[in-house]
């Protein structure tokens, strides 16, 4: 059993086995605050490193960077309050790293990223910078451990500058697609999305309101299908690629409007081409989008709130911590998964 000092976290020991084993209760340091962690998201950097295929990780690895919990220590003259619930920025930036000075703590070239580079939150308690937690009066911890994972649909919303009435395009309906669909729709009504997968374009059609969807793979030309669902002949001005696929994120500079933007916010570990020609032809702006700040969990958690994006239709499964050794595996490998959410009884 454990002891007042010790605790039973789940470490993923190598690709494929996760373990529980008894570690420390964290000590708070300076600036620090502890966190009792209530649900975890599982994000596809979770499943990609339990089948072996996450760049920039170690192992063992303690995963679990989507987290919502409840606050039972805090330094001393903190806004926050003992038994406040919080969403964790999982982003440890170095402050004075020349990007985190610009305001970019979400790319500093020294950024540790819990569950990633360091252990994260698959153990009952953390111990975190008190400036990385965003408190919410209304959300429970389940909805908060959802905010994360949003927070990067926002952030890449957001970078592109996206307008009123914009035809946008998303490829790639996973959860982080599914996250710049929810933001899009807060910018523009002309949103678009593109699919291998039937079952998901439905369940954007259904459960999200996407009125334009392309099954990609189809009999038509891309570009053509594109044109007839733009209703006007045109190509999107803005494409968000998050499928992590080369061969989607290169075909990607063929299918945007000239003048327009390219968003890369899914990760592919290697390297992506393109045709400079026509690249300088249309004069494309091409960006990546990597993580959130902590202004976007502030808008995200305030969205959330307000009931401008709703969080119901996104949870599918629910395991608990005890049972990810044995669970999380058939879990993440389930067809009709949408996103898992662990709880930490």
């Amino acid at each position: 059993m454990p002891s007042e000092s010790s605790q039973t976290q789940i470490i993923l020991a190598e690709p494929g086995r996760f373990e529980a084993t008894l570690g420390t209760v964290p000590m708070a340091g300076s600036g620090e605050a502890l966190v009792r962690i209530r649900h975890i998201g599982v994000c596809g950097t979770d499943i990609h490193a339990f089948h072996g295929r996450q760049p920039f990780f170690e192992y063992p690895r303690i995963l679990g960077h989507e987290l919502g919990g409840e606050v039972l220590s805090v330094p001393e003259g903190s806004d926050l309050q003992v038994g406040d619930i919080v969403a964790v920025e999982p982003y440890l930036n170095d402050a004075t790293s020349p990007a985190s000075r610009s305001g970019k703590t979400n790319c500093c070239e020294r950024l540790q990223v819990l569950g990633v580079h360091c252990d994260g939150g698959m153990r009952p308690v953390i111990a975190v910078p008190v400036e990385k937690l965003h408190r919410s009066e209304t959300l429970t911890t389940e909805q908060l451990a959802l905010v994360e994972m949003l927070c990067i649909g926002r952030h890449a919303v957001d970078r592109a500058r996206v307008g009123a009435g914009e035809f946008a395009l998303v490829i790639g309906a996973g959860p982080i697609g599914m996250s710049v669909i929810q933001f899009l729709q807060t910018r523009t009504d002309r949103v678009a999305v593109a699919d291998v997968s039937e079952h998901r374009l439905a369940f954007c059609r259904e459960g999200l309101g996407v009125d334009l969807t392309l099954l990609s793979g189809g009999p038509n030309p891309v570009e053509s299908a594109l044109r007839e669902l733009s209703g006007c002949g045109e190509l999107p001005t803005v494409i968000f690629d998050a499928t992590g696929n080369s061969g989607s994120m290169m075909g990607t500079f063929d299918l945007v409007a000239h003048g327009g933007r390219i968003v890369f916010v899914g990760l592919f570990q290697g390297e992506v081409t393109f045709n400079d020609p026509n690249f300088h032809r249309r004069e494309l702006t091409l960006m990546s989008s990597r993580n959130a700040t902590a202004s976007d969990f502030r808008e995200v958690i305030s969205a959330i709130e307000s009931g401008s994006v709703d969080t119901g239709p996104w949870i599918t499964h629910r395991i608990e911590l005890g049972e990810v050794p044995q669970r999380f595996g058939p879990t993440v490998g389930a067809p009709d998964l949408r996103k898992a959410v662990i709880s930490v009884p």
